[in-house]
């Protein structure tokens, strides 16, 4: 398992650049998390970039992630990576174990919040986002109307960090890879 077969995988089966970098938002968030907490960063910035990877062949919840789960278990994939991609899903109700589960939830809906602030921003940059401009967005049910708020609350609880303090550090660690998600102004 490594970060290159892993691309190769998300691109296989992701043909969306919306999604693609999608799965690199999620990938720079778990990774971050990761190092804070003294964790496998690789692991867990591979179960942020394949959380998603089978979305595109199996886009209803009757399917995605667990199709993707069992191509995932037929690539070799270590079982915690797999269920930690299968954890994301809350309409699986899988009980989050472990921290990378945790993590992943967290971090899945507010990835995407973070990008539209930044989309509507001037410049259209991760570096004009802070936490109150992604915190006021929240309250507007009408803006990135598919993003899911409450998955953001219950995320950042079940991590056990503060609402603000998790906004403020995802948005931090999808700064180094703003040029790829086309967020660098």
């Amino acid at each position: 398992m490594n970060r290159e077969d892993a691309w190769a995988l998300l691109c296989e089966y992701t043909k969306n650049p919306g999604l693609r970098k999608h799965g690199l938002a999620v990938e720079a968030a778990m990774r971050a998390y990761a190092r804070k907490y003294g964790e496998d960063e690789e692991k867990w910035a591979i179960v942020g970039l394949l959380h998603d990877f089978d979305y595109e062949i199996h886009p209803t919840l009757d399917q995605h992630p667990i199709e993707g789960s069992k191509i995932l278990r037929d690539k070799g994939y270590p079982e915690d990576v797999i269920y930690a991609v299968l954890c994301h899903a809350d309409h699986l109700e899988l009980e989050r174990k472990s921290l990378m589960d945790k993590a992943i939830y967290a971090v899945d809906e507010l990835t995407g919040l973070v990008t539209a602030v930044a989309l509507v921003k001037p410049g259209k940059s991760l570096a004009e986002v802070d936490a109150p401009s992604v915190r006021k967005k929240m309250k507007d049910k009408a803006f990135a109307r598919s993003v899911n708020r409450d998955d953001i609350v219950r995320g950042a609880a079940a991590l056990g960090v503060d609402l603000d303090e998790h906004v403020a550090f995802v948005i931090e660690a999808m700064k180094p890879v703003a040029g790829e998600l086309g967020l660098a102004g």
